[in-house]
């Protein structure tokens, strides 16, 4: 007899009768059946989730992962490493992207160290928890080892179950590490079994010869690893990175204990593919933020059966694609819970 891991316990269960429920009040409110479009889609799909006919999101929160990759050495990003842990500081001060849009819309927002090059123990307010100093080379070898992955995995559930403990009602999650859009893109390439360079984009605005380069090097790293994956988790030892395995494995868990997840662009959907792929039942716990101007994030939605809330051709990251769009699964919910039924 096996022992299961921990990501193959089932997903908690998603009630059809408050689906159908919600469906009904959508039907009564006043305006035509279907009029306000995937605005209502989201309603019905929280209150599946929550049990209960009018949903409220009261603790959102968003977790940022980071982490470093050793690909990056065959010059496929356009910054040096250093501006991983830069941007950590930015995050816990409060200047980036994602901390403004957090500011905004009252998401708690906590930064994880997954396991940077640069150390970064000085900066008050990071949660450290690396791995190792950034992932291998993967155009030379695994990034990680099998522990290494499942180390940076638990990372993730770790941070859901404290989440969880504090009353957090839907999770939200960002990524930071240079290099992150190559290991992205050959996690797809492996998961979806597509050409990389179809999926490879600019990422931080790599452009010209510079992105045929990175093309190239991910295409070779793509068929050194694929003799060696006959799973989803050897893709993700292959050719992932830390904070990858964080999001999943907080996708995971965020579905086993019952709290809806609203996906950020194409790292973080390459990260809930993988998700599905190890737990299938993850996938009913999963909105999705929005399409990304990255050229792999169309596949894996559709690989996920997956439409997003909005299109503003962003490429940030950092999950500030997901805090935006939560400013609209907001407005989902206001209409449902607060418009008059043609009875009333």
């Amino acid at each position: 007899m096996t022992i299961q891991a921990w990501w193959q316990q089932p997903a908690a269960p998603v009630s059809e009768s408050f689906r159908q429920q919600a469906l009904e009040r959508q039907n009564q409110l006043t305006k035509p059946p279907g009029s306000l479009g995937q605005l209502e889609q989201v309603a019905v799909q929280l209150a599946a989730l929550q049990q209960r006919v009018q949903p409220v999101i009261q603790q959102p929160q968003l977790v940022v992962f980071a982490g470093d990759h050793g690909v990056v050495a065959q010059g496929v990003s356009a910054f040096p490493q250093a501006v991983t842990v830069a941007m950590l500081s930015n995050f816990v001060a409060g200047g980036a992207a994602v901390a403004v849009l957090a500011r905004l819309h009252g998401i708690g927002l906590s930064v994880v160290n997954c396991g940077t090059v640069t150390p970064c123990e000085h900066l008050a307010g990071v949660i450290q928890c690396p791995v190792m100093p950034g992932t291998q080379d993967f155009s030379q070898q695994a990034a990680m080892s099998p522990a290494q992955a499942q180390q940076a995995l638990r990372i993730g559930a770790e941070q859901v179950e404290r989440l969880h403990a504090e009353g957090c009602d839907l999770f939200m999650a960002g990524e930071m590490g240079i290099g992150n859009t190559s290991a992205a893109s050959c996690l797809a390439a492996l998961l979806l079994q597509q050409d990389v360079v179809a999926l490879t984009g600019p990422g931080t605005g790599v452009q010209g010869d510079a992105l045929s380069h990175k093309q190239q090097v991910l295409a070779a790293s793509v068929a050194r690893a694929q003799p060696l994956v006959s799973s989803p988790l050897q893709a993700l030892e292959q050719v992932g990175g830390l904070e990858l395995a964080a999001m999943c494995g907080a996708f995971m868990r965020a579905a086993q204990l019952g709290i809806p997840v609203l996906v950020d662009g194409f790292i973080a959907t390459a990260s809930a593919l993988l998700a599905v792929q190890l737990n299938p039942g993850v996938r009913e716990w999963l909105l999705f933020g929005h399409r990304s101007a990255e050229p792999g994030h169309t596949a894996l939605l559709q690989a996920l059966q997956a439409e997003p809330l909005i299109q503003l051709g962003m490429r940030l990251g950092e999950g500030s694609g997901a805090a935006v769009a939560y400013g609209v699964v907001q407005k989902a919910l206001a209409l449902h819970n607060g418009m008059a039924t043609f009875a009333e």
